[in-house]
């Protein structure tokens, strides 16, 4: 909390507001495990570098909220409903700044800085990418899984791959790291599409069907459709802005029809399976267990 404090009441109050709201801290318990596998381990060294991950993270989600309109994330109101997009806005500014004041305080290698600098930049580029194709409805699978790499895989990827580097792992076991993080990032959002059809929005603590609302076509969508015999109806509403409730549910009664389930299950299980064989073969055995255990947990999540 206090690497986002601020002597401005209205400031501090925001900060708390979004760390009281939650969230998994996966990327920072990423960045943690990987660190930890080093023989450089250090705590102090490791810690502002993970708070760092999970502040730029909230930031991004801030921003995020403002360009959907959001009005809840992880169950709380968002700071765009709470207090207007324009100081939303700028508090996702000042988070971004904050982070980036911790690394340059803990004078981290060039190398770390870079590769944040590189994850800031690529999920601007995953947004707008999911800007340019709103409520499109075109089978564009290369598509749906570069923005996902952008928007979510490679986080995952640059919180275990600089874990590994400032615990001093070789560059072969922080590359293994790497692939791990990347193909848990890849089912992570998978896992995300497939909840925001099929979970309720209790469970989800943000609207269910949320992104189909916002003409955002997921791995579950293109599947259906690709198969079902009511395609047609389905891209009708897709593509309409004017998108009612009444045409959402329609659109998540179709897709529910057709196999999506199934076929995105599927997808999400194959990236885990590929990120359990990622994994450096000389970890200790109870570091692979907990990256397994974040795996098996990415797979089974229902929130």
């Amino acid at each position: 909390m206090s690497a986002i404090d601020s002597d401005i009441p209205l400031v501090a109050e925001i900060g708390r507001h979004l760390v009281n709201s939650g969230g998994k801290r996966i990327r920072p318990a990423l960045c943690l495990l990987a660190a930890h596998a080093g023989e450089k381990f250090d705590p102090d060294k490791s810690l502002p570098l993970a708070a760092a991950l999970e502040m730029i993270h909230t930031a991004s989600l801030v921003h995020d909220d403002v360009i959907d309109a959001a009005d809840t994330r992880r169950g709380h109101v968002t700071a765009n409903v709470k207090w207007g997009n324009q100081i939303a806005i700028l508090s996702g500014d000042y988070i971004f700044a904050r982070a980036f004041r911790l690394i340059a305080d803990e004078n981290y290698d060039r190398y770390v800085s870079k590769r944040l600098a590189e994850l800031v930049g690529n999920l601007s580029v995953g947004e707008i990418i999911q800007d340019q194709n709103l409520f499109d409805a075109g089978i564009d699978w290369d598509g749906y899984y570069d923005r996902i790499q952008k928007k979510t895989a490679d986080f995952l990827e640059i919180c275990c791959e600089l874990g590994g580097v400032i615990g001093g792992l070789p560059k072969t076991d922080t590359d293994s790291l790497a692939a791990y993080g990347h193909a848990v990032g890849m089912a992570f959002q998978i896992t995300d599409d497939l909840l925001d059809v099929w979970q309720t929005s209790a469970a989800l603590g943000k609207p269910a069907g949320n992104d189909l609302k916002q003409g955002i076509a997921t791995l579950p969508t293109l599947r259906a459709l690709e198969v079902s015999p009511r395609r047609d109806e389905l891209a009708a509403i897709i593509t309409d802005r004017q998108m009612t409730d009444e045409m959402l549910q329609t659109a998540l009664s179709i897709i529910r029809s057709s196999d999506a389930q199934e076929f995105t299950q599927a997808k999400a299980n194959d990236y885990l399976t590929k990120a359990k064989a990622s994994l450096p073969k000389n970890l200790p055995a109870d570091l692979r267990e907990s990256f397994v255990a974040v795996a098996d947990f990415i797979g089974c999540r229902r929130f």
